[in-house]
């Protein structure tokens, strides 16, 4: 297990390495000049700006920036906010908080509603339960999130007055229900669709006819032998899909006005902000590459089978 720790972290270096370089340089690439941008509709002061960018390092070689970049990271700096110079990592410290309740509560009703959606269509394969979860999944991944986390505002919000269109308060969990719904829906729709398959497959095994062979009733076969082996495709999609929550929470922080991640990453964005894009896009690897390591590290508690050399 330690020898399978260590390669796999050696592994991530150059996937790290790779991903950092080719986010730093698509920012580099963006037209514009963040500094010049300080200045608004107003002329800038050339002494200003080559003092600033001197202070910043943006007068060194690109190659030079991201070898600066990359080594402040491994001794935890992810740079500076241009325009109040602030650190990013306290950027991410103020709007972590609001993106990983929003995550928390997409990732909880992606798993309980998807598992148990295709838990029941999986045990009832080729009947109508399983065609209406098969339509109902289908339906939500040919619609883009943006274009139904509009719908459901405007039908929710406005129309109906239900909820309000834009969260207030991004610490109020009860605000944050119904864009932790939409945001999860695609990945819901997945969940439901991979656990059905892999239930129905299952549950001709060999080890399911020996299990009622021996008499366990058919609960006790379901909870203990299928769901234990259905769930190891589902728990890696859960596992990468967690990463994918986060940066899809871009989208929908933006509809619904929450002050997470997303919106830092957006107002970044619009500002010319490489500096902060690149951090906050550089801390979110570090999340996907740790939760994928331990998603491989459960291989082994799912399925005893499965070693590690």
């Amino acid at each position: 297990m330690g020898r399978y720790v260590a390669r796999r972290l050696l592994q991530m270096i150059p996937v790290f390495v790779g991903a950092t370089f080719i986010i730093f340089m698509m920012m580099y690439a963006l037209p514009g000049d963040p500094i010049a941008a300080l200045w608004g509709e107003r002329a800038p002061d050339p002494a200003q700006m080559a003092q600033m960018k001197k202070e910043l390092g943006l007068d060194l070689p690109i190659m030079q920036q991201y070898w600066n970049y990359l080594i402040g990271v491994f001794q935890g700096d992810f740079g500076v906010q241009i325009a109040s110079r602030r650190p990013v990592m306290d950027v991410i410290g103020d709007a972590l908080p609001a993106t990983l309740r929003l995550t928390l509560m997409a990732f909880v009703f992606t798993a309980v509603v998807g598992i148990a959606m295709g838990l029941i269509a999986g045990l009832r394969a080729g009947k109508k339960t399983d065609s209406g979860v098969l339509f109902v999944t289908l339906l939500l991944i040919s619609v883009p999130s943006f274009v139904l986390g509009y719908l459901v505002q405007t039908y929710f919000g406005v129309k109906l007055g239900w909820i309000t269109p834009s969260v207030q308060d991004s610490e109020n969990w009860g605000e944050l229900l119904l864009p932790a719904m939409v945001l999860a829906a695609l990945s819901l729709a997945y969940v439901a669709r991979l656990t059905r398959t892999s239930v129905a497959e299952n549950k001709r095994s060999d080890y399911m006819r020996t299990a009622r062979a021996k008499g366990l009733t058919q609960r006790r076969a379901v909870s203990v032998h299928l769901m234990r082996n259905s769930m190891i495709p589902v728990v890696t999609f859960l596992g990468v899909d967690l990463g994918n929550l986060m940066t899809g929470a871009i989208v929908t922080e933006g509809i619904f006005n929450v002050n997470g991640i997303g919106r830092a990453v957006f107002r970044a964005l619009n500002t010319r902000e490489g500096s902060t894009v690149v951090g906050i896009v550089t801390f979110m690897i570090v999340v996907y590459l740790v939760v994928s390591l331990l998603v491989d590290l459960l291989y082994a508690v799912l399925d005893p089978r499965i070693r590690y050399a």
